[in-house]
């Protein structure tokens, strides 16, 4: 029987790609306060605004290919049972040929109503469009969850990381919640590693290995690792 190797992702892995992060930059993502085009609250305020915005975000993931990071994990495959769970909202991981991507705050390349989440829709293209429409009427916009909505996938997340005989964090910062308590959701005994160059929160969490390296760098001596053993 395959092992179960579930994999926590976050905007580390995708900045090696050019896509960019608020996180580095100030808490201003591409000049723009999260609370100008990230929330609700900025939606029903300015639903052109973050519409521009997205669009932008839209457009630039057109333009960048998955990295050696998110390539390496695709080997997996060849030997274990790979779920990969992600803050991200870029495809870099489906692009580079993962099979099982669970999106916790939601996909760039997909739109849902906006009088029901329930209705998604994949977008052609990049740009959306004020006037666009969902089938009952009312205005599309992004699939994101935004600061201050609940994330409807949390439950099935924790569920799988549950499973996990390893569980591998790369590229988040483990401040973001409640994505970071999924680190917490492993079964006693899960051998878990961390790929990051930088510091990351990582009290409670047992069983650790920390490689301080790049997810480009890291994750491919990683995976030949976990192959190898």
């Amino acid at each position: 029987m395959k092992s179960n190797i579930v994999i926590l992702s976050g905007a580390g892995i995708s900045a090696e790609s050019g896509i960019s992060t608020f996180r580095d930059s100030n808490g201003l993502w591409e000049n723009h306060s999260i609370y100008d085009v990230a929330t609700p609250d900025a939606w029903d305020r300015d639903s052109e605004l973050v519409n521009r915005f997205y669009n932008a975000r839209r457009k630039q993931l057109f333009t960048v290919k998955p990295n050696d990071g998110h390539f390496s994990l695709v080997k997996l495959e060849t030997k274990f049972n790979v779920s990969i769970i992600t803050q991200n909202i870029d495809d870099l991981h489906e692009q580079a040929g993962s099979n099982s991507v669970l999106h916790l705050h939601g996909e760039l390349k997909k739109v849902r109503s906006s009088i029901n989440p329930n209705l998604i829709y994949d977008l052609k293209g990049w740009e959306l469009k004020t006037e666009d429409k969902c089938e009952k009427g009312s205005q599309l916009r992004p699939h994101i969850v935004w600061f201050g909505e609940a994330v409807p996938k949390i439950e099935e997340a924790e569920e799988i990381t549950a499973k996990a005989d390893v569980l591998i964090i790369v590229g988040t910062s483990l401040n973001v919640y409640p994505a970071a308590g999924l680190s917490n959701a492993v079964k006693p005994g899960t051998k878990v590693y961390l790929v990051d160059p930088g510091e990351v929160e990582t009290v409670g969490i047992s069983n650790l290995s920390i490689i301080k390296s790049t997810a480009t760098e890291g994750l491919p001596k990683l995976v030949d690792f976990l192959l190898k053993e």
